[in-house]
């Protein structure tokens, strides 16, 4: 009953924002005292309190707000109550935030999601633009010991000796399972950022002093697997802050220092990202071992008159396969070249179905034309579910000679194509009974100016009568929601409870990594192996 209890407060909350319903604001503004705590009155669902806290630009905070009961929504706001940043997201809390003032004096909103909300927040520390100076504290030991030998007139010279004997990026336990690892550059002129960061977004590496030594560290758990870049004197050019965050790609490649390249056959550096498995970092099925007979890939020539367009898909039959046999399954994979090639998912099921861990599987590579068409046709576009209902589908169907039904029939893709996976079963699930959802874009709206935050399909689903459709959904701890809007973790976790509570089976993991392949090929395993038991 709890878990019904916030989900038809969530919908709630859906329907007024789309309706345009007014939600209540409760009273005057609270004032937030100098680490002093202050708590909302109750709040029926929808209503709003509004806390205010005195502040100048440039002025660096942090807070936390929890629910004393309930469940609630935190929001920084304009003086007129536009939203600026999305700091919490469907939370009882504790949930710390920190943001820099860029007007003077901070407003925040909380916005119940059940009735009966009480929200206590504190601003725990509040720094003054000159106040904020670098700390001489580092969170490495090695980098500290570093700083301490550069400040005493020594040079780098021996530690990059070290670390070049070792290798990128380096690694020092923490304790109960965490670990630091600290990603470095030497050389660069003006900056060093890391895309593909524990943080989920671009970082910049800080400079040692004036040295050539450039650093960035992280507290991560040792079961961490992730790829990533680093983009040295990356141009800081004039126009949008969308242009300047994409101008790392014109300097982004793999660390020169790191011994684990992929792939190890790429034409250059550019073209290869450097890839960190820790310790505890879980087995990826799938991946090891001598490999099999490989099974065999043909290519279809498939045209939508409903997509008004044609793509070649890639079907793959497994090395032995008794043709109408009543354990096969079938598979589509949305991205499908990124599958056949970053993944090689055609090998992964090789390895798999040979072992005896996964039945006969014969997968369908589904491509996205190109980034245009892939925006257009994956997020809830019920064109591209009729496409794969009923023109793809019977298609590949008279190919392979026989059909199989929903139940042994599975939608897989990742991002945008997680999503698709999601509302191309549920469209169809006479077709479709099983979806896997990796890292779903479950923050997608249809309307692009809300946001994201209305979480559509959590709505959706929550509104509808259930359908025969197995889940099976993955999210990465590093997927965190940014400025403006919630992450693909919680909006997963919060897809993941909408689901339960509509008596969905629903398989759900969280790996310690980001948005990348080097997650999805292990993940797409454990869903496959979860799903076909």
């Amino acid at each position: 009953m709890v878990g019904r209890a916030r989900l038809m407060a969530g919908f709630c909350l859906t329907i007024a924002a789309i309706s345009g319903a007014p939600i209540g604001v409760h009273g005057e503004p609270i004032r937030l005292e100098r680490t002093e705590p202050a708590a909302s009155p109750a709040l029926a669902v929808g209503e709003a309190a509004w806390f205010e806290r005195p502040a100048a630009i440039g002025d660096y905070l942090r807070g936390t707000v929890r629910a004393a009961a309930g469940r609630f929504d935190l929001d920084l706001v304009a003086a007129d109550g536009v939203p600026i940043r999305r700091l919490a997201t469907d939370t009882a809390g504790p949930a710390e935030f920190h943001l820099v003032a860029e007007s003077e004096g901070l407003r925040f909103k909380a916005t119940a999601r059940q009735p009966g909300t009480v929200v206590d927040l504190v601003i725990g520390r509040q720094v003054p633009r000159s106040g904020q100076v670098a700390s001489s504290t580092y969170l490495s030991p090695r980098i500290a010991a570093l700083a301490t030998h550069v400040a005493a007139g020594g040079d780098t010279g021996e530690f990059w000796t070290e670390v070049t004997r070792q290798g990128t990026p380096l690694v020092e336990l923490a304790g109960a399972g965490r670990a630091i690892v600290t990603f470095l550059a030497r050389g660069a002129e003006r900056n060093v950022r890391l895309f593909g960061a524990p943080s989920g977004d671009h970082e910049e590496l800080a400079r040692l002093g004036t040295s050539d030594t450039w650093f960035r560290s992280f507290d991560v758990p040792t079961s961490t697997r992730l790829a990533y870049q680093l983009a040295a004197d990356v141009p800081d050019l004039p126009g949008s802050a969308r242009e300047r965050r994409v101008a790392i790609l014109a300097t982004a490649k793999a660390d020169p220092f790191n011994r684990h390249p992929s792939p190890t056959d790429a034409p250059d550096a550019f073209s290869q990202e450097s890839l960190l498995e820790l310790a505890d970092a879980p087995r990826q099925p799938g991946q090891d071992g001598v490999a099999p007979a490989a099974g065999e890939l043909s290519r279809l020539r498939v045209s939508s008159a409903r997509l008004g367009n044609e793509r070649e898909v890639t079907l793959y039959r497994p090395a032995s396969l008794a043709a109408g046999a009543a354990d096969t399954r079938l598979l589509f994979v949305f991205d499908g070249e990124a599958y056949l090639s970053r993944v090689d998912t055609p090998a992964i099921l090789d390895r798999l179905i040979a072992r005896g861990e996964l039945p006969p599987v014969i997968a369908v590579f589904v491509p996205a034309l190109d980034r245009e068409t892939r925006t257009r046709e994956l997020p809830g576009n019920d064109a591209f579910a009729d496409f794969m209902a009923l023109e793809l589908l019977p298609r590949v169907q008279r190919e392979i000679g026989f059909a199989i039904p929903a139940e042994r029939t599975i939608l897989a893709g990742s991002s945008y194509g997680g999503l698709a996976a999601a509302t191309v079963a549920l469209r169809h699930p006479e077709a479709f009974g099983n979806a896997i959802c990796l890292s779903g874009s479950f923050w997608w709206h249809p309307d692009p100016g809300s946001d994201g935050r209305a979480e559509y399909l959590a709505g959706e689903i929550a509104s509808a009568p259930r359908r025969d459709v197995r889940f099976f959904l993955t999210a990465g701890l590093f997927e965190t929601g940014r400025i403006g809007s919630a992450g693909i973790l919680e909006t997963s976790r919060h897809l993941r409870d909408v689901l339960t509570a509509k008596d969905y089976h629903v398989g759900y993991r969280e790996y310690a990594g980001g948005h990348d392949y080097l997650i999805w090929r292990g993940a797409l395993a454990d869903a496959l192996l979860a799903l076909t038991r």
